[in-house]
């Protein structure tokens, strides 16, 4: 397996504000805001953000377009060198598709405790992914309260 790049909280917060950047494009465009980077170390592989009701498809959250966007960068499909910064922790779809892509790291912003992963099961990470919780917590959080109090309006 390739090895991947060492751990920088550093860097995990600079690629959360690219992945917080994403979110805001799904925000304005009225989409929940929910945006993706997969990197390795500082080399960004793709970056996206929720596109559900521009393409009209339930699947197109934001870590499964950026799935599809890494694995044609890389020729493979296999991200075991990769990280994905994703604002929200992923729902039980997307862990399900990063699990197949044996995904290296896994980090979110902030927890979906109604529909994230961990709210069904706490198996459905491959098992040598590395998941980190909490990296731009409160803006992540801030931003989906704030996208849902504008559409309960």
């Amino acid at each position: 397996m390739i090895a991947l790049p060492p751990i920088d909280p550093r860097l995990d917060e600079r690629m959360m504000q690219l992945a917080l950047q994403q979110a805001l494009v799904a925000y304005e465009a009225d989409e929940v805001p929910i945006g993706a980077v997969i990197a390795v170390g500082t080399r960004i592989l793709a970056k996206s953000h929720n596109q559900v009701e521009l393409l009209n498809d339930p699947t197109a959250h934001a870590e499964m377009l950026a799935i599809t966007q890494a694995t044609a960068a890389i020729g493979g499909k296999y991200l075991p060198q990769c990280t994905l910064y994703v604002t929200v922790e992923p729902c039980p779809m997307c862990m399900g598709a990063l699990r197949w892509t044996q995904i290296g790291r896994i980090v979110y912003g902030t927890a979906d405790p109604k529909g994230g992963y961990m709210h069904y099961s706490d198996a459905l990470p491959h098992p040598k992914s590395i998941i980190v919780g909490g990296v731009c917590e409160e803006e992540c959080r801030e931003l989906m309260v704030s996208y849902f109090r504008r559409k309960r309006r």
